[in-house]
This record gives structure tokens, C-alpha cells and sequence, in this order.
């Protein structure tokens, strides 16, 4: 059978039609992505070997949509007409973070439509390295309570907490306790965090689930706060973690601070998929709008394209 070079079959629909439609619609200029996961290939193949082996962890198989090279995917990507994304990158242990940061500064330099990422862990030296990305140029940190096992609150970092409030960096953070809960997940590590640093811009990332309602009432005591839509609302979540239908009303609460987020390529089903089920909730294509684009492009202080110049 005949087929693309990217392997698609020419006979199906093309699913770059399917999600520039999505955004056309509302009259947007693109997509922003705030949790798209971009890392060295010899990390990404571990991660990948963990979702692949993560069946007896949900109960149920974890397939990767866009196993591709880094190439590829970010053709995709861009195909999709993401504006900008990032590269979600974090480490398990010490003496690891230093090195994912110098890989993330370079993929940043040769990739400009993505916003550089950076990340960190509670180690000697952490506030110099956290420090020295931010000076680089680093738009957005990435914090995994869950993969790395760590306490927010640790004093090691209360130093790189300080530096990305003052300095209005936000980072992305995976504290809810879903898929599977780890020490420190939850509301309440991160909510000391927020206590102690109440100015630092968190995401909150997939939404906190399962504790919805507990980050959202984190986002409505603190402005700073937001929260990312990533893997929520999608029928491969809804069956495990549904979002309740009575937080639905909350969610037009803060619409300001919603953000896009995908988990691409590290996901189960198609990249529309996640836009359609944001589309199910049936909010408003004002608040499409808000959390598919404007709400980042706001937070990054991403400019609209000029006349004629491609999204």
C-alpha cells in the first residue's frame, strides 16, 4: 500500500487537517503547548521502555502514538501548527540535572520555536545550576515529584523556588498523585512550596489528578497558580480518573489560567483526541481560546505572527 514518507497512509485522513481545523475554528493563530517532552534519545528510550512495561501500573496498556525521531516529531509538531512547546525533561537521581539542562540549552538553540526548558533537583549546587540556566535563558522549569521521589519543601531547593518567583519563571510541576502516588505528591508538599513562595508561577500539570478540586482550590487561593490540561478529559483518563462533572463550573472560573498541555509524544491516542475532549466539556470557544493559546502566549509573552509571516 502506498504511503507518505512519514508512513501515513494517503487514504486516511490526514490528521494535521484534523487539528489545524480545530484551531482555524477559533480563530486562533496556532496552538501553544506547554507539556511536550523533548530529551536526550538514550532518556527517551527509557522513558518509553517504562510506558511500554506500564500496563500492570494502570492496569491496562500504555502505547506511544509518535514513536518517531526527533525529527519527525517535530515535523509533527508543527504540522499540528504548535507554535510553541517545550521539552519537558527531569531527572530520577542526583548529578543528573546539571546535564540534562546543557542538553536542553542546545535543543533550545537549534529549535527556536521551542520555549527552553530547563529542570533541577534537590542536591548541593542546585540553586548554581538553577541560577546559570535562568541566565542562559531558560523560559520554563520542569519539577517530577513523582519520577524523582523527592519533597518539594527540601532546603536545598527553597533557594530555586525563591529565584523562579522573584524572576517570574514558571515551572511545570507533576505533584498530583496519579498515575500512581509517590511520597510527595499531593496537594500539600507543593502548597508549602506555594506558602512559603506565594508569587512563583506553578503549573500544575494534568490538572493535579486525581485531586482535581483539591488544585483547583490551590489556584483559586493563589493567582500565580495554573493548571495544564494534559492527558485530562481524554477517554483514556476519564476511565481511570474522570474529572468530575460538577468541577466542570470551576473550570470557567480560572479560565485565565489554564494552559494547553499534551504529554506528546508520550501519549496513548491521537494529538486531536485531547482537543476534541477539551471541546466535549462544552465551555465556551472563549475558553478554547484562553487555554489553547492566549493564556500561554500571555505567560511566555509569545507575540502574535506578523502579516504574512507562517504561525
Amino acid at each position: 500500500m502506498e504511503s507518505t514518507p512519514s508512513g501515513r497512509d494517503p487514504q486516511q485522513p490526514d490528521p494535521a487537517a484534523g487539528v489545524t481545523a480545530f484551531w482555524q475554528r477559533l480563530g486562533l493563530p496556532g496552538l501553544i503547548d506547554v507539556h511536550t517532552h523533548f530529551m536526550p534519545e538514550n532518556v527517551l528510550a527509557k522513558v518509553w521502555a517504562y510506558f511500554d512495561a506500564a500496563g500492570p501500573l494502570i492496569g491496562r496498556p500504555w502505547g506511544i502514538t509518535y514513536r518517531e525521531d526527533e525529527a519527525e516529531r517535530l515535523a509533527v509538531l508543527r504540522g499540528f501548527g504548535v507554535r510553541a512547546f517545550t521539552a519537558m525533561l527531569y531527572p530520577h537521581k542526583a548529578a543528573m540535572a546539571q546535564w540534562l539542562n546543557a542538553w536542553a540549552a542546545d535543543f533550545a538553540a537549534r529549535t527556536p520555536d521551542c520555549l527552553h526548558t530547563a529542570t533541577f533537583f534537590p542536591e548541593p549546587g542546585a540553586a548554581h545550576y538553577v541560577a546559570e540556566a535562568v541566565e542562559a535563558g531558560a523560559r520554563v522549569f520542569k519539577a517530577h515529584l513523582q519520577v524523582g521521589g523527592y519533597d518539594p519543601t527540601d532546603p536545598l531547593l527553597d533557594p530555586v523556588w525563591a529565584l523562579l518567583a522573584e524572576r517570574g519563571i514558571p515551572v511545570v510541576a507533576h505533584c498530583g498523585s496519579g498515575p500512581a502516588p509517590g511520597k510527595h505528591t499531593g496537594p500539600g508538599p507543593i502548597g508549602e512550596v506555594m506558602a512559603r513562595h506565594p508569587a512563583l508561577r506553578l503549573i500544575v500539570a494534568h490538572l493535579g489528578l486525581p485531586e482535581y478540586a483539591e488544585f483547583l482550590d490551590l489556584a483559586e487561593r493563589y493567582p500565580a497558580v495554573h493548571l495544564d490540561t494534559t492527558m485530562v478529559f481524554t477517554d483514556f483518563t476519564e476511565q481511570l480518573t474522570p474529572f468530575p462533572p460538577a468541577l466542570r463550573p470551576r473550570l470557567l472560573d480560572v479560565q485565565d489560567r489554564i494552559l494547553l498541555g499534551s504529554d506528546y509524544p508520550n501519549i496513548p491516542y491521537p494529538y486531536l483526541h485531547a482537543l476534541e475532549s477539551l471541546a466535549r466539556l462544552e465551555l465556551g470557544d472563549p475558553w478554547l481560546r484562553a487555554v489553547c493559546h492566549d493564556n500561554a502566549a500571555r505567560l511566555f509573552g509569545i507575540r502574535p505572527a506578523p502579516a504574512g509571516a507562517p504561525a
